[in-house]
């Protein structure tokens, strides 16, 4: 009879280690998408990719939309030329910027294809820390601050990427960059010939 509680007791054991080891990975895992929700709430990132609707006390996020970037189905009307000291100007929504660098828009945080949904690890982090599309395409333009948040460390940046893994996916097409008025593509620019 000693024996078997004995063995009993090894069987319980074993079992709650087992239970623990396999818990151990999905606890960490819950801390750093919490630290990533953190770090992405101080960072200010949904006060530019996620949209703004009106509300009761004027514009608000539009949570449904949380991170979406700009809507695809907004189409942005040409910006108003800057005047004196100013430098650009702001879409409604927020998610829509002009200056001298064109027209840029605000991506698509969520895990969507349309979003970075595709993008591993490497190419988020790569992103930030070069300040170019997927880490080596175009420049990521005015007014996402990256040369600020290129200083994040590798852990807050996984934080940050384990977080945006876990929300909605959106599926929103945000569209590509526009040139600056006059330049070569650029909406009532003259066609090149």
């Amino acid at each position: 009879m000693k024996r078997i509680v004995i063995s009993l007791a090894i069987l319980v054991a074993a079992l709650v280690a087992l239970t623990g080891a396999r818990q151990a990975p999905a606890l960490a895992n819950a801390q750093k998408v919490e630290r990533g929700k953190y770090i992405v709430r101080i960072a200010g990132c949904n006060d530019c990719h996620t949209p703004l609707k009106m509300g009761p006390k004027g514009p608000e996020p539009d949570m449904t939309r949380m991170l979406s970037g700009h809507p695809e189905s907004v189409k942005v009307p040409p910006p108003p030329a800057a005047q004196g000291p100013w430098l650009g100007s702001m879409f409604a929504t927020n998610t829509a910027w002009a200056g001298p660098w064109g027209v840029s828009f605000t991506a698509n945080l969520t895990p969507d294809e349309t979003g970075l949904g595709t993008w591993t690890f490497e190419t988020f982090k790569q992103a930030i820390r070069t300040g170019r599309h997927m880490g080596r395409g175009r420049p990521i333009l005015p007014p996402m601050p990256y040369p600020m948040y290129k200083n994040f460390t590798d852990d807050e940046m996984h934080a940050i990427y384990t977080y945006l893994r876990s929300i909605p996916a959106v599926k929103n097409r945000v569209p590509d960059p526009l040139p600056p008025a006059g330049a070569p593509g650029a909406p009532g620019a003259p066609a090149a010939g």
